[in-house]
């Protein structure tokens, strides 16, 4: 009988201190999260140097939770998957040491995991991702359209050509005057506004590109105007405009990439894949098409060591190990781009 095989996870690259066990690459067996949100939320958003001292104070009671709630023993634990791009380099680097002294200590492989793959694999959380299947990726640094061919076979169809769909919910989500964390915030309070506002729709043609910068821009414009002219912006109307008419276009591009390769499946992956408008608006759509839909339940669409450990299991069977010249890297793009 195949041999069960138990990832260790560590995630730390932002302000998420998080160590999992995930069971043959699909089973969560334990996850601890230890959140800074409060913290930063007094900053208006995260301080590097605030969360990486926060990271260091928090590793190792993260990791007494995991090894004393799990009912896993280190025995049993058959590799070592860390975060080591992209992220707040000293957030990244007390998770890359803490990993490496854990292989050491306790001789097991490292495996080195990029946060994207783990948001794309934490679908498997939820069933077996099945290829060929279409990716759309959603995160604060990303927004791509991928064909998915196998384990880490993976090909852009299109993408962002300026700003990703995160970052641009965080930048309005701050023009507007919402707390941190800016995203949930929008969601929120477009379920209470109406479409009032015209604004533009990004990058509308029948390519499978994205920008964000100019519909970011328009409501900079649009908000510095009418403070100007001494009126109130109504923020609930201007949330519900914005994320229609950003959503629209995830959701179009979608259709058209199912349309262009014959599509049967859909994953979604990345922080946006939380937006809960989005998410139904993906689900509608693929329903229409006939597409089958997949996203992860929340708890694994923020950052999460669960999805580090499950994106590990791949490398884990093809003996793709790191060593301990492992170090952090805060911008690497995870995708190759198409010719």
């Amino acid at each position: 009988m195949k041999k069960d095989v138990y990832i260790l996870g560590i995630e730390s690259s932002c302000d998420e201190t998080s160590i999992s066990i995930v069971k043959n690459g699909v089973e969560d067996v334990y996850t601890c999260v230890s959140t800074q949100m409060d913290t930063h939320a007094n900053f208006g958003g995260v301080v590097p140097e605030i969360a990486s001292r926060m990271h260091t104070e928090n590793i190792t009671f993260v990791l007494e939770d995991v090894m004393s709630n799990s009912g896993i023993s280190w025995d049993m634990i058959d590799a070592i998957a860390v975060t080591y791009a992209p992220g707040l380099m000293g957030c990244l680097l007390v998770g890359i040491e803490f990993a490496k002294t854990l292989s050491l200590i306790y001789k097991k492989p490292l495996i080195a995991v990029h946060h994207i793959a783990g948001h794309i694999y934490a679908n498997n959380l939820v069933e077996r991702i099945e290829f060929p299947s279409l990716g759309l990726v959603v995160s604060g640094g990303h927004t791509e359209l991928i064909l998915l061919k196998g384990d880490y076979d993976f090909e852009v169809l299109g993408s962002t050509l300026d700003d990703a769909v995160g970052e641009c919910y965080d930048k309005i989500a701050r023009i507007i005057g919402f707390k941190y964390p800016g995203g949930p915030n929008i969601d929120k309070h477009a379920l209470l506004g109406k479409h009032t506002y015209d604004l533009p729709k990004p990058m509308d043609d029948d390519s499978l590109n994205f920008s964000f910068s100019g519909l970011k821009s328009y409501i900079i414009n649009l908000v510095h105007n009418e403070k100007q002219r001494g009126k109130e912006v109504n923020v609930d109307d201007l949330a519900r405009s914005f994320q229609d008419v950003a959503v629209e276009q995830l959701v179009r591009k979608s259709r058209l990439a199912i349309e262009k390769y014959d599509s049967s499946r859909m994953i979604v992956a990345g922080g946006v894949s939380a937006n809960a408008y989005l998410r139904d608006e993906l689900r509608n759509m693929c329903e229409e098409k006939s597409v089958h839909f997949s996203v992860p339940p929340m708890r694994y669409c923020t950052d999460n060591a669960t999805m580090i450990a499950a994106a590990a299991y791949p490398l884990f069977l093809k003996n793709d190990f790191s060593n301990f010249t492992l170090n952090a890297k805060s911008h690497e793009y995870f995708f190759d781009k198409k010719d």
